[in-house]
């Protein structure tokens, strides 16, 4: 025999190594989903070719021969180191340097939790992060991505919608203890108010109140009092801690809410005019590692519960 195997022989090597690993003809023809019939025939003619039986065939079940052992562990082999210089290639083709940048509360409260799955799925993509305000333009362009939280406005640039926004007051359950209940708005007047004065690009420091009460027809409350903070998770630090009532957003509470950290003492969520999404340079997405990180994004909002 020829020591160059032909592509037919290659075929018959590749029926032998799954039957050799499962000792059945019946298994390796539904892993390779052909008949049972197929995989016996192949390895017959397998065996005709290279001149030596690879298996006994007993009652009920297969056994390997020396020849056929000693054969399984090459092919096994074989096929591993293709298929991990496979892999290789691949990922070859999905590797570098990515900048990614963000709002830091998104950041902080919901991707950061998910980049294993992230690095994961693309252990060769490094990722440099770094958290920026929305309140600072995206026009230097130091980003390939960039996660912001606005109206959709990017001119030069282009942005794929990620998620709408919702908000809605919560505090720290023992807040409400010796005081009047928060059973309606109103009811503000007795609690402090907590304040993230970049809630949004533009936004003044008592946006985020006023928008709610306005959109909840309770717009004469007063809400221009208490602490202010120049972050989301500050605001939510110290909503936990129990200094005051602040206003949460929806992806980024679930955990305190589901924690019992923090609850909503209104049933009213008001959605924004802003919307997370996914900034980019027009044809950046031609870059098949751009595409790879961007569309991973665009998976993970798909599982955000509503």
């Amino acid at each position: 025999m020829s020591r160059t195997l032909n592509a037919q022989t290659h075929a018959w090597l590749k029926v032998f190594a799954v039957s050799a690993r499962h000792l059945s003809f019946t298994r390796a023809a539904e892993e390779l989903h052909v008949t049972t019939g197929a995989v016996s025939q192949q390895i017959k003619q397998l065996e005709e070719r290279l001149g030596f039986k690879l298996f006994r065939r007993l009652p009920r079940r297969l056994e390997l021969t020396d020849e056929g052992r000693r054969l399984a562990g090459v092919v096994d082999d074989a096929y591993q180191a293709v298929g991990l210089e496979v892999h290789r290639l691949r990922s070859g083709l999905m590797s570098g340097i990515l900048r990614l940048r963000a709002v830091p509360s998104f950041l902080a409260k919901w991707l950061m939790p998910r980049l294993p799955r992230l690095q994961a799925r693309f252990p060769d993509i490094e990722l440099h992060i770094a958290a920026e305000d929305s309140s600072l333009s995206l026009r230097d362009g130091d980003f390939d991505l960039a996660i912001d939280l606005n109206d959709g406005h990017y001119p030069g640039l282009a942005i794929t919608p990620l998620m709408d926004e919702m908000i809605f007051p919560v505090c720290a359950p023992a807040l409400m203890r010796g005081r009047p209940p928060l059973s309606r708005p109103d009811d503000l007047a007795y609690y402090p108010l907590l304040h993230d004065i970049t809630a949004w690009r533009g936004s003044h420091d008592y946006a985020e109140w006023e928008h709610y009460l306005k959109a909840i027809e309770a717009g004469h409350v007063n809400v221009r009092r208490g602490y202010t903070f120049n972050r989301n998770q500050l605001t939510m630090e110290a909503a936990i801690d129990g200094m005051g009532v602040a206003i949460a957003r929806r992806t980024l509470i679930t955990n305190e809410l589901k924690t019992g950290q923090l609850v909503a003492p209104f049933a009213q969520r008001v959605a924004t005019d802003k919307r997370y999404g996914i900034v980019h340079a027009p044809g950046a997405l031609d870059d098949r590692r751009i595409r790879a990180v961007h569309d991973w994004l665009v998976e993970e909002a798909g599982r955000q519960s509503v």
